[in-house]
């Protein structure tokens, strides 16, 4: 440790520490512009300039090493002289322009200015103007009152992982640039907003919408990724009106991604469902909640009468607070049926039956930027998980070895040491490849009597070296991503996985898909009958009573289900099979749909025949239980929308109208008081590990010539409040889905890139444009699901045709 005096204060910092370290330690403000602790050091706004003894000079304290024994001065006449120089240079060319600058009101050089500067210039020379420059659909810039503090940039190289501005130009005629015809489309771009200390990139979305004294400030959770980053929500006349982040070291760290930030528009969309609604004759008619109410009871009271109870069955979205995930299953479990789940996506549900707890993380968020090797297991990484993807980002670049095994090779924005991209039937058979390899080298049995299994396994190269990375690099991490989850052997997957950390000595976990993932099974939000469900009490003989989703749709030969609750979905765009859904869903005799909207595709279907406005996660207190295990809850921050009405409440009325014992609830707190009653601990019930499970043969014995699907869940589609968030559906990255194809396939098919081309999955078909990607495996076809232009199509993965039009 380093000990030095600031201000007549001792301070001791770390060596290598600098003195705004110092400052910073003892809660000394020093005024600066460039200086953030997430970014390297630039020290080119010179404002944080300070005196220290026996300098000829002011230093700025940013890039000057704490050294021992040093007395620096922060307030003497020479540091507030030299500060004051700083701020009329940066003054000079910048507009005066305060009152009608969207930042106006929490603007860094308007604050400083008031300490630092002038109540009139010297300057009397034309000041220079900047043309402003179109960096896409969320950004919007003034960059004449751009001050060169190069936040932005260094932001893009340091923290997003690739560099869309920069600097060009000496002097005065230096400018921030994007590269020719570019705009910035990073996943994190919004966080230039953030760092940018004065007016010159603001939020596109938000601007001139309201000043910031107007806005009151409200804590929330997002309810998009698994991360649960922590938002701080502005609302103005009960509307949101912006969403920032919120700092939490071990979660977010004061980044968040452009899905967190912009999706609120969706919130505030023309298509919110405000009044509950009935089809009648097939016409959709507006109704009170006492007859949508009694219509469902009614219903699903018919429908148990005459089929059983055994086919009643839930879906809900794993984007659902706690609260009304758990309530969901116990109106369920009430009547009689196990047939809930939050997986609609999912289709292969063998690990049920197996699974020892809840799947999660395996470790907090945190340490997955001090990790020394990761393997990364069917991820689209950066859009599924934009800010876990920067966190192992940041330990590529401190010295760690990243593992990939992905049917797709988009760029990570970092160095991946060895990768395995192979179509979809081979990813457990190279994962697989990758356990051989390292149970040879460790000189160990394959644990779970998989052995046999890979007997006929031939390890490569590329999976000897995976292997040897998690072996020789600790710590070390396993992961599966959302691809691997839809993945129909993603049992298979799974356990190899788990082999694969016993044999390692390494952690392994789920990438969970939504803000809920986790605390859905801990809600109980899962087939079976069983009363501890979520638990992780599953002994492991055998498969349970109730229904997953993919049975309750008719899949694997079950008889689907006649009556179905739909929660926070969107049956065409949710759910692993498109077609399957709505030939389920049209054959039952009730549909109840409670969502916050009402689509067309959902208006026009002739599957539904009630729905019910339930809140969005702003006008509603609920809890989300993060990838890692962590228990997070809010308040709304609104109120309600219309007559639309928080779900939990909904269910809870509904419990009572079915005589449903245990539904007496007054507050969401008393709900979750009884999913917890332990507090918010919930690692007990985390646990990934498969029990007696056996891997099945995994070997590709004769080469499969057909089309494979890629079917991955777009970044902006994965959710209903995303999908109607408008300027992230103008984002390069909510661009019409194309069929991404390798060269030679598309020789083979004699099509060229831009060509219209029909797919054709099951009974559906669809017509896209062709695009040409090289890096995909041989036979496979990338198609995006979950967009409207691709719901008549079949499952995520399977076999497809592709024809030329």
């Amino acid at each position: 440790m380093i000990n030095f005096e600031i201000d007549g204060k001792a301070v001791s910092v770390p060596k290598n520490a600098t003195v705004m370290d110092g400052a910073n330690q003892l809660g000394i403000f020093i005024p600066h512009f460039c200086y953030h602790k997430k970014l390297s050091i630039a020290a080119n706004c010179r404002m944080c300039l300070v005196q220290v003894e026996k300098a000829p000079k002011p230093l700025p304290a940013c890039a000057t090493p704490a050294m021992e024994g040093m007395k620096v001065s922060t307030h003497s006449g020479q540091a507030v002289t030299a500060q004051k120089g700083v701020m009329e240079f940066l003054l000079i060319n910048h507009p005066l322009d305060c009152p009608i600058c969207d930042q106006g009101g929490e603007c860094q050089l308007q604050d400083l200015a008031v300490g630092y500067g002038s109540s009139s210039s010297r300057y009397t020379e034309a000041k220079r103007v900047v043309a402003n420059k179109n960096l896409g659909p969320l950004i919007s810039t003034d960059m004449t009152r751009c001050i060169h503090c190069t936040r932005c940039v260094r932001f893009g190289q340091e923290i997003a992982g690739i560099m869309e501005l920069g600097m060009a130009g000496r002097g005065e005629h230096a400018e921030i640039l994007s590269f020719v015809g570019s705009t910035v489309d990073s996943e994190l771009s919004g966080n230039m907003i953030d760092l940018c200390p004065v007016g010159a990139l603001v939020s596109k979305p938000f601007r001139y919408s309201a000043r910031t004294w107007e806005l009151s400030r409200r804590r929330s959770v997002s309810p998009h990724c698994g991360l649960g980053s922590n938002l701080v929500v502005q609302v103005k006349q009960n509307r949101v009106m912006r969403v920032l982040p919120r700092e939490n070291e071990e979660v977010n760290e004061c980044w968040i991604s452009d899905k967190d930030r912009f999706s609120y528009e969706g919130l505030n969309s023309e298509e919110r469902l405000t009044k509950p609604m009935i089809r009648r004759e097939g016409q959709w008619q507006e109704c009170d909640w006492q007859t949508a109410l009694e219509f469902i009871a009614n219903g699903l009271n018919a429908v148990k009468e005459k089929h059983g109870a055994q086919h009643i069955g839930a879906l809900a979205s794993p984007h659902s607070t706690l609260e009304e995930l758990y309530l969901l299953q116990k109106l369920v479990r009430g009547l009689g049926s196990g047939n809930v789940d939050h997986r609609p996506r999912q289709c292969d549900f063998r690990t049920d039956a197996y699974l020892q707890g809840t799947p999660w993380l395996g470790m907090p968020v945190a340490d997955l930027s001090r990790l020394k090797s990761a393997l990364v297991v069917g991820s689209i990484l950066r859009k599924d998980h934009p800010l876990m993807a920067q966190r192992l980002r940041q330990a590529v670049k401190q010295g760690a070895q990243l593992n990939l095994i992905n049917p797709v090779d988009d760029d990570l924005l970092c160095k991946v040491t060895n990768r395995a991209i192979v179509g979809p039937p081979a990813m457990a058979q190279m994962l697989a490849q990758v356990v051989k390899a390292a149970a040879e080298s460790k000189g160990t049995e394959i644990p779970g009597g998989a052995g046999e299994a890979l007997s006929a396994v031939q390890v490569t190269d590329t999976a000897r070296a995976i292997a040897e990375s998690l072996i020789n690099s600790k710590p070390a991490g396993i992961f599966l991503g959302n691809l691997a989850q839809h993945h129909p052997k993603y049992a298979d997957i799974h356990a190899l996985a788990q082999q694969l950390a016993q044999i390692t000595e390494t952690p392994f976990g789920v990438l969970g898909e939504a803000a809920n993932s986790v605390g859905a099974y801990i809600a109980g939000a899962i087939p079976g009958d069983r009363k501890d469900a979520g638990t992780g009490d599953n002994t492991g003989e055998g498969p349970s009573t109730g229904l997953d989703a993919s049975r309750m749709l008719g899949s694997n030969g079950a008889e689907p289900c006649r009556a179905f609750i739909l929660m926070n979905l969107e049956p065409d765009l949710d759910s692993y099979d498109p077609q399957q859904t709505r030939r389920a869903l049209g054959a039952a005799e009730l549909v109840v749909l409670m969502s916050a909207y009402k689509s067309d595709a959902i208006l026009q279907a002739d599957y539904a025949d009630v729905l019910l406005p339930i809140s969005p996660f702003t006008e509603t207190s609920g809890t989300f239980i993060s990838t890692e295990g962590r228990v997070q809850s809010f308040n709304g921050v609104v109120a309600p929308l219309g007559e639309t009405r928080p779900a939990w409440k909904v269910l809870r009325v509904l419990g009572n109208m079915l005589q449903i014992d245990g539904f007496g609830y007054e507050t969401p707190e008393q709900v979750r008081a009884e999913i917890l009653p332990d507090g918010n601990d919930v690692t007990a019930r985390l646990n990934n590990d498969l029990r007696s499970f056996v891997v099945e043969n995994v070997a590709l014995a004769v080469e499969d010539t057909s089309i494979q699907r890629i079917g991955e869940v777009p970044i902006y589609q994965a959710d209903p409040v995303v999908r109607r968030a408008e300027s992230l559906q103008r984002t390069r990255d909510a661009a019409e889905p194309v069929a991404w194809m390798p060269t030679h396939l598309m020789d083979k098919l004699g099509i060229g890139p831009g060509q219209s081309v029909r797919l054709k999955q099951g009974e559906g078909e669809a017509h896209l444009a062709a695009a040409q990607d090289d890096k995909l495996p041989a036979n496979c076809v990338r198609i995006a699901s979950a967009h409207p232009l691709t719901a008549a199509l079949g499952g995520m993965f399977g076999e497809i045709t592709v024809e030329r039009l």
